[in-house]
């Protein structure tokens, strides 16, 4: 078995050494190739690779899944920073902002494109593998439509929330380790086991991204702490504490929503402790990742096997940064 470190350095030599773009019009993939050298943690496609080692040696189509997901990942990215007029992405500038609105969205096209590409190398179960990989494509785009939807809702539920961070965010996780179980030939029920695994962390790791983006240490994060507070995001953390306010807080909040003040970041960190928002949403990322755990403890291999997804899992969900 190899760790998630062994598998992201072997990920990157057979990835960023064969991107598969064409060399003209550079002006469509130099902007591919431009995002994918940035680099990026490549979580869901290891996932995918360390499912599929989970019963045996990786084999090629593991990779060829693996790219795809990688691939597809990237091309959300573009087309989310593009909705979200983000100016920077892992430090450096968005493909809009470096290259124009039309080649942001034309490699985002492309690279969505490419991403099919290496699934049709897929060898093995492939119509079982693409069913997959195109339900939860259909997702992410229904959770990015969701989240763009809440900009403009002030009724939001903390279940609404919820089903908009598994769609946009954890289906790809549980999505890449079920692809990974798949391509190996494993049709049982360990491939949606190991499906609501990779789905109840992502929930819990985005639940603890709204906390350390309140809470963090600074120092850790490299920023600031309060940037959802100061965009109005609607976090776990906004909306528990909208849920648990009395009148006088509720006429407050409303009001710090409104400010765009120096006091209004730690105005609403008190606010969500009064509220008990914060140990609302320590308590939602722990449940989460107890959910997480129990169903990699129910897929029925030697728990040796498991011990690199548990590693990893584990650090994912205890991070402070």
């Amino acid at each position: 078995m190899h760790s998630f470190i062994e598998l992201v350095a072997s990920f990157e030599g057979r990835f960023t050494g064969s991107l598969p773009f064409r060399p003209a019009p550079a002006s469509l993939y130099d902007p591919c190739r431009y995002l994918l050298k940035l680099g990026g943690k490549r979580v869901r496609p290891v996932l995918c690779l360390m499912a599929n080692e989970l019963f045996g040696d990786i084999n090629e189509d593991a990779w060829y899944a693996a790219f795809g997901i990688e691939l597809f990942h990237n091309f959300t990215l573009i087309h989310d920073d593009i909705m979200d007029k983000a100016p920077l992405r892992r430090g450096n500038p968005t493909i809009h902002t470096k290259y124009g609105l039309t080649s942001g969205i034309l490699s985002g096209d492309v690279m969505c494109i490419y991403a099919y590409e290496q699934m049709a190398n897929i060898r093995q179960f492939l119509p079982q593998a693409l069913r997959v990989f195109n339900k939860t494509a259909v997702e992410v785009c229904e959770g990015q439509q969701l989240d763009m939807d809440f900009e403009h809702r002030n009724d939001v539920t903390i279940d609404e929330y919820i089903h908009m961070i598994m769609l946009k965010t954890s289906v790809l996780l549980g999505c890449s380790l079920k692809m990974g179980v798949l391509v190996g030939g494993g049709l049982g029920d360990n491939a949606n086991k190991l499906y609501e695994f990779g789905r109840n962390l992502g929930i819990a790791f985005q639940l603890q991204d709204d906390y350390l983006d309140a809470f963090g240490d600074t120092g850790k994060l490299g920023k600031q702490n309060g940037g959802d507070i100061i965009a109005n995001k609607k976090t776990y953390l906004l909306l528990k504490t909208l849920e648990n306010v009395d009148k006088e807080q509720r006429n407050y909040l409303e009001g710090l929503l409104q400010s765009n003040s120096d006091n209004k970041v730690p105005s609403m960190l008190e606010l969500y402790r009064t509220t008990g928002a914060d140990i609302a949403c320590r308590d939602a990322v722990a449940e989460y990742s107890r959910l997480a755990f129990e169903c990699l403890e129910n897929v029925a291999i030697p728990s040796k096997r498991k011990e690199p997804l548990m590693e990893l899992a584990s650090y994912l969900l205890m991070r402070d940064k």
